[in-house]
C-alpha cells in the first residue's frame, strides 16, 4: 500500500513539474509575442504615407535633430530665392517679397522698405529688368542658438542691353518657430544683413 502511495506521489510530482515547465514556456512565448508586437507597433508609428497623384507613398518620420542642417539650409535658400528673384511685374515682385517676409523677421522687412523707398523695384519694372540668384553655398552653425548662417551666392541682373553679375554674401541667425503653410520649415531668419553685394562682371548683349 505504501508502495502505491509513493508511486502516486511520484506521478503527482512529475505531473506538477511538467505543468510548471509548460506554463513557464507558454509565459515566455507570450512575452516574446507581446514584445515583437510592441516593436512592430512602434515601427508602424514611424511610417508616414504621402498621397501623390492618387498613390500612397511610404515615408519615414525622423526627429528634427536628424535633419536640422538640411532644413535650415533649404529655409535660407528659399528665403533668398524669393527675396532676390525679381521680374518686371509689380504683382510678381509683391508675391515673391510676401513669401520671403513670412520666413524672416523685421530685419528683412527693413531691407525691403529701404529698397522700395530708393526706387529699386520701380526701376526694375521701368527698365524691364530681370534679377536671378544662384546660391553657391550655405554654412550653418548649429552649435549655438539661434543658429548662425552665412550664404554665398551670385546675382544676375539682366537688362535689355547687358547682364551684370554680382557677388552676394549675407549672414543672419535662425530661430525655431511653429511650422505653417507659409513657413513649412519652422524657422525664422533674424538679424539678416548683406555683407557684400558688388559687381563682378558686365556683358553687353
Amino acid at each position: 500500500m505504501f508502495t502505491k502511495m509513493r508511486a502516486v506521489d511520484t506521478a503527482f510530482r512529475y505531473v506538477r513539474g511538467f505543468s510548471i515547465v509548460v506554463m513557464v514556456c507558454l509565459s515566455g512565448l507570450v512575452a516574446v509575442i507581446l514584445y515583437q508586437r510592441h516593436v512592430e507597433i512602434m515601427a508602424g508609428q514611424n511610417r508616414l504615407y504621402i498621397l501623390a497623384n492618387g498613390k500612397a507613398i511610404e515615408a519615414f518620420a525622423t526627429s528634427r535633430k536628424d535633419n536640422i542642417v538640411v532644413e535650415a539650409r533649404d529655409h535660407i535658400m528659399t528665403f533668398h530665392d524669393a527675396f532676390f528673384t525679381l521680374d518686371p511685374d509689380e504683382k510678381v515682385i509683391q508675391e515673391h517679397i510676401t513669401k520671403a517676409l513670412y520666413l524672416a523677421d523685421e530685419s528683412a522687412k527693413k531691407q525691403y522698405d529701404n529698397l522700395k523707398e530708393s526706387g529699386y523695384y520701380s526701376d526694375i519694372i521701368a527698365g524691364n529688368i530681370t534679377q536671378r540668384i544662384t546660391v553657391d553655398s550655405v554654412a550653418v552653425d548649429i552649435n549655438q542658438y539661434p543658429y548662425y548662417f552665412r550664404l554665398y551666392g551670385k546675382e544676375r541682373i539682366i537688362r535689355t542691353t547687358s547682364t551684370v553679375s554680382r557677388s552676394l554674401i549675407t549672414e543672419g541667425y535662425l530661430r525655431e518657430t511653429s511650422r505653417s503653410d507659409h513657413n513649412p520649415h519652422g524657422f525664422l531668419i533674424s538679424k539678416w544683413a548683406t555683407l557684400e553685394n558688388r559687381d563682378l562682371s558686365s556683358n553687353n548683349h
